[in-house]
Protein backbone atom coordinates (compact mmCIF):
# COMPACT_ATOMS: atom_id res chain seq x y z
CA UNK A 1 0.00 0.00 0.00
CA UNK A 2 3.18 2.48 0.56
CA UNK A 3 3.66 2.81 -3.14
CA UNK A 4 0.23 3.39 -4.12
CA UNK A 5 -0.04 5.86 -1.26
CA UNK A 6 3.26 7.43 -1.95
CA UNK A 7 1.78 7.26 -5.79
CA UNK A 8 -1.13 9.13 -4.76
CA UNK A 9 0.25 11.73 -2.64
CA UNK A 10 2.47 12.93 -5.27
CA UNK A 11 0.05 12.86 -7.93
CA UNK A 12 -2.76 15.11 -5.62
CA UNK A 13 0.40 17.19 -4.80
CA UNK A 14 1.00 18.31 -8.38
CA UNK A 15 -2.75 17.97 -9.74
CA UNK A 16 -4.04 20.40 -7.22
CA UNK A 17 -0.64 22.58 -6.90
CA UNK A 18 -0.45 21.85 -3.30
CA UNK A 19 2.64 22.01 -1.09
CA UNK A 20 1.71 18.99 1.09
CA UNK A 21 -0.55 16.06 0.73
CA UNK A 22 -0.87 13.18 3.26
CA UNK A 23 -2.30 10.22 2.46
CA UNK A 24 -3.04 6.64 4.20
CA UNK A 25 -4.46 3.27 3.06
CA UNK A 26 -5.70 5.20 0.13
CA UNK A 27 -7.23 7.98 1.72
CA UNK A 28 -6.61 11.66 2.32
CA UNK A 29 -5.75 12.59 5.45
CA UNK A 30 -4.75 16.40 4.97
CA UNK A 31 -3.80 18.73 2.32
CA UNK A 32 -2.64 22.12 2.25
CA UNK A 33 -1.64 25.33 -0.24
CA UNK A 34 0.25 26.88 2.41
CA UNK A 35 4.16 27.43 1.81
CA UNK A 36 6.40 26.46 4.82
CA UNK A 37 6.81 24.04 8.01
CA UNK A 38 3.83 25.12 9.44
CA UNK A 39 0.78 23.03 8.19
CA UNK A 40 3.23 20.38 8.54
CA UNK A 41 3.51 21.21 12.23
CA UNK A 42 -0.26 21.86 12.47
CA UNK A 43 -0.87 18.43 10.81
CA UNK A 44 1.17 16.43 13.15
CA UNK A 45 -0.59 17.95 16.31
CA UNK A 46 -4.33 17.55 15.08
CA UNK A 47 -3.33 13.76 12.96
CA UNK A 48 -1.35 12.61 16.06
CA UNK A 49 -1.27 8.56 15.55
CA UNK A 50 -2.95 8.74 12.49
CA UNK A 51 -0.13 9.75 10.68
CA UNK A 52 1.87 6.25 11.39
CA UNK A 53 2.76 4.76 8.37
CA UNK A 54 1.30 7.21 5.89
CA UNK A 55 2.51 8.46 2.92
CA UNK A 56 3.51 12.51 2.41
CA UNK A 57 4.00 14.53 -0.20
CA UNK A 58 5.87 17.88 0.48
CA UNK A 59 6.72 20.74 -1.65
CA UNK A 60 9.88 21.44 0.63
CA UNK A 61 11.58 18.53 2.81
CA UNK A 62 14.44 19.75 4.89
CA UNK A 63 15.85 18.60 8.26
CA UNK A 64 12.84 20.19 10.11
CA UNK A 65 10.74 18.88 8.22
CA UNK A 66 12.72 15.34 8.35
CA UNK A 67 12.26 15.06 11.76
CA UNK A 68 8.76 16.15 11.81
CA UNK A 69 8.13 12.81 9.87
CA UNK A 70 10.54 10.38 11.69
CA UNK A 71 8.88 11.60 15.27
CA UNK A 72 5.14 11.08 13.09
CA UNK A 73 6.35 7.55 11.85
CA UNK A 74 5.19 8.11 8.41
CA UNK A 75 6.81 5.12 5.87
CA UNK A 76 7.24 6.89 2.99
CA UNK A 77 8.25 10.57 1.74
CA UNK A 78 8.41 12.17 -1.61
CA UNK A 79 9.88 15.79 -1.93
CA UNK A 80 10.19 18.25 -4.90
CA UNK A 81 13.32 19.43 -3.11
CA UNK A 82 15.12 17.99 -0.27
CA UNK A 83 18.12 18.81 1.33
CA UNK A 84 20.96 16.49 2.21
CA UNK A 85 20.44 17.11 6.19
CA UNK A 86 16.74 16.01 5.30
CA UNK A 87 17.95 12.96 3.38
CA UNK A 88 20.02 11.67 5.97
CA UNK A 89 17.42 11.88 8.88
CA UNK A 90 14.65 10.09 6.72
CA UNK A 91 17.45 7.37 5.78
CA UNK A 92 18.13 7.24 9.48
CA UNK A 93 14.82 6.44 10.74
CA UNK A 94 14.06 3.78 7.98
CA UNK A 95 11.52 6.12 6.28
CA UNK A 96 11.19 5.30 2.38
CA UNK A 97 12.23 8.25 0.16
CA UNK A 98 11.90 10.05 -3.56
CA UNK A 99 12.57 13.42 -4.56
CA UNK A 100 13.65 15.49 -7.70
CA UNK A 101 15.90 17.73 -7.02
CA UNK A 102 18.23 17.65 -3.86
CA UNK A 103 20.13 19.96 -2.54
CA UNK A 104 22.75 21.18 0.18
CA UNK A 105 20.52 22.92 2.24
CA UNK A 106 17.02 24.84 2.74
CA UNK A 107 17.17 28.56 2.24
CA UNK A 108 14.49 31.20 3.60
CA UNK A 109 11.63 32.82 1.47
CA UNK A 110 14.01 35.54 0.08
CA UNK A 111 17.10 32.19 -0.87
CA UNK A 112 19.29 34.62 1.00
CA UNK A 113 19.90 32.71 4.19
CA UNK A 114 19.48 29.26 5.77
CA UNK A 115 15.63 28.57 6.63
CA UNK A 116 14.94 29.28 10.23
CA UNK A 117 13.48 26.18 11.04
CA UNK A 118 16.15 24.50 9.88
CA UNK A 119 18.55 26.72 12.12
CA UNK A 120 15.82 25.75 14.74
CA UNK A 121 17.07 22.31 14.69
CA UNK A 122 20.80 22.65 13.26
CA UNK A 123 21.93 20.71 16.33
CA UNK A 124 18.80 18.87 17.22
CA UNK A 125 19.02 14.96 16.75
CA UNK A 126 16.14 13.82 18.28
CA UNK A 127 12.66 13.37 16.57
CA UNK A 128 11.02 14.12 20.17
CA UNK A 129 13.27 17.74 20.83
CA UNK A 130 12.42 18.55 17.02
CA UNK A 131 8.35 18.51 17.48
CA UNK A 132 8.67 20.14 21.08
CA UNK A 133 10.38 23.17 19.24
CA UNK A 134 8.40 23.10 16.44
CA UNK A 135 5.10 22.88 17.64
CA UNK A 136 5.99 25.89 20.32
CA UNK A 137 5.92 28.11 17.14
CA UNK A 138 2.57 27.13 15.92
Amino acid sequence: MLKEDLKLAKRILNERRLSLVIVKNGTVLYESSASGIVDLVKAVISLKHKMWESSVADKVVGKAAALLLAYSKVKGVFAEVLSESGLRVLAENNIEFEFKKLVPVILDREKRTVCPFERLTLRVQSSEEAYRILRSLV
